[in-house]
């Protein structure tokens, strides 16, 4: 089985979900000539070679000026002439803001199935099946591409869910994608990016998120200060980002961004269905709430039933003697 997969970029440098998605194209394809990637910006054909070792023998590169700023129409041409060029049976993205733009697109133009926010993947017998979550995370249903014909299958999987695999350092040949750019229907004419200098929530290993309970936004504070000891990302909930307290880049949740972290810690979160639905699927939960019934510790692993003004204080003390800060 070939496949491929989009290896995306920000501001010139490759996201660590590009590499989850090569790495799964180069597992599910069973050796490295069948497994290839796309990279698609301005001045990036120097990121491909970051790209070899990661089991993909070639990295298809649309590198123009015009490509600087995300714009689908340019991007779907890109993606749609390597499809053509490369012959896939299927093609991997993850389900970022612009994996989910794309995909469906390419989908239709190939007149094809499409999988979407999947958590898990798998090829057995010549067919395609994974997992996905469904009803805001309450059930997770198997679904499958059945009926493909000779034409590619679509897949966007959830980013941190799928291990990043470097079998060797070898090589991977750069094919270089020439896209036309003539179709001016529409614009990218600015990509604002936020102040923060953390990693964003969807691509955060480590998340401290804050619920309604901390009160106002200077509150957060003490989150940012823990989160800055051990380089985590701060989240909130909606009820935090409604009330005010934080912006809505910030949210985890079914109406936010849905993460993957290594470890997620929910402080003074009460675990509504809608936010779990951004989050249970973390490898690590930490709950910190005082109420002893809040549902959030249905599906911690690790909960701790106090006052959050004195649990992350304690936390940060506690991540700088192990970490040796300084206090």
């Amino acid at each position: 089985m070939k496949v491929l997969a989009l290896i995306e970029q920000r501001h010139g440098k490759l996201r660590s979900s590009g590499f989850e998605a090569l790495s799964l194209a180069a597992k599910l394809a069973g050796n490295s000539a069948d497994a290839a990637g796309v990279l698609i910006g301005s001045n990036v054909s120097g990121l491909a070679t970051e790209c070899a070792g990661y089991g993909a023998d070639k990295i298809y590169v649309a590198d123009q000026p015009e490509l600087g700023l995300y714009n689908v129409l340019h991007y779907a041409k890109a993606l749609e002439q390597a499809i053509k060029n490369f012959q896939p049976d299927l093609v991997i993205a993850t389900s970022s803001p612009i994996g989910r733009d794309l995909l469906p697109r390419l989908a239709i133009r190939f007149d094809s199935e499409l999988l979407t926010d999947l958590v898990a993947l798998e090829v057995s017998n010549g067919k395609i099946t994974g997992k996905k979550p469904m009803f805001a995370g309450k059930t997770i249903a198997d679904v499958e591409l059945v009926e493909l014909s000779g034409k590619p299958g679509f897949v966007s999987v959830r980013p941190n869910i799928f291990a990043i695999e470097k079998p060797g350092n070898g090589t991977a040949s750069v094919e270089k994608l020439t896209v036309d750019v003539s179709d001016n229907r529409l614009k990218t004419i600015e990509i604002r990016k936020g102040a923060s200098e953390k990693a964003d929530l969807t691509e955060a290993q480590i998340i401290i998120s804050g619920g309604r309970s901390l009160g106002s936004a200077d509150n957060f504070k003490i989150l940012q200060s823990c989160a800055d000891v051990i380089g985590a990302t701060v989240g909130a909930s909606r009820a935090a980002v409604d009330a005010g307290f934080a912006p809505h880049s910030m949210q985890v949740g079914q109406t936010g961004k849905t993460v993957n972290p290594s470890l997620y810690i929910a402080c003074g979160i009460s675990g509504a269905i809608q936010h779990l639905a951004g989050m249970r699927t973390s490898k690590v939960i930490v709950a910190i709430n005082s109420d002893e019934e809040a549902p959030i510790f249905s599906i911690a692993d690790y909960g701790i039933v106090g006052d959050i003004f004195k649990a992350i204080p304690l936390m940060e003390a506690k991540f700088k003697e192990l970490l040796g800060h300084d206090a």
